[in-house]
């Protein structure tokens, strides 16, 4: 991942490149829900344990709620038990960006969807889970939608 302080092997849209869907701020509150809207454009969080998606195990891809941009899929899914769906990395490089946050008193890294710049979560390292990349995707659910191969 490229994020603003590390560099590995899954790279980013780097910080100030256009993506490729942008529409205006009334498109986008046209096409959510407020929930979604909040989530997605405005870097908002649901409350832990109450998305669609924090314990699902269904085999799929996990596309944007926003764009329908393929992100996640459900391999790289882990249970990391903390409210959110986790993943260990992206479905394919360039698939998300990484933005340096600093709100609410700390300081992390945001992932966005890089088709259409949407909030998705942050990604965490140096947890100690035992995945490929010891690397936490915490994504929330209303970002995602789950595409499973039977659809």
């Amino acid at each position: 991942m490229n994020t603003p302080d590390n560099t590995s092997k899954t790279t980013s849209v780097p910080e100030g490149t256009a993506v490729p869907v942008e529409k205006s701020d009334s498109q986008w509150r046209e096409e959510l829900t407020p929930e979604e809207y909040r989530v997605l454009r405005q870097a908002g969080t649901e409350r832990p344990y109450t998305g669609e998606y924090w314990d699902t195990h269904t085999e799929g891809v996990y596309q944007c709620r926003a764009c329908g941009s393929q992100l996640f899929t459900s391999q790289e899914k882990f249970d990391s038990h903390c409210g959110w769906p986790s993943f260990w990395a992206p479905l394919a490089e360039g698939t998300v960006r990484y933005l340096h946050d600093r709100t609410m008193g700390m300081d992390r890294v945001e992932v966005r969807c890089a088709n259409c710049d949407s909030h998705l979560g942050h990604v965490f390292e140096g947890e100690g889970y035992e995945t490929p990349t010891d690397q936490r995707f915490c994504i929330n659910s209303v970002s995602l939608r789950l595409v499973s191969p039977k659809n």
